[in-house]
């Protein structure tokens, strides 16, 4: 059986740390941030680790 293929879009998208956990940027940083308080930008362009329902999706998607 072949080996399976990264998702590029997914690759693009997300990071798998050294501990093996994956992170992804956070939304709502694009536009519109003339009303967003400095504190929630910073906070907001940090990144967030996949939890829950998404992960296992996620994991496959990278080929994990």
């Amino acid at each position: 059986m072949p080996k399976m293929k990264t998702h590029s879009g997914a690759a693009k998208r997300f990071k798998v740390t050294g501990k093996g956990k994956i992170t992804r940027r956070n939304a709502n940083l694009n536009h519109i941030l003339g009303k967003k308080s400095e504190s929630r930008k910073r906070r907001l362009s940090r990144a967030s680790e996949v939890t829950g329902g998404d992960l296992k999706r996620t994991k496959r998607l990278l080929g994990r």
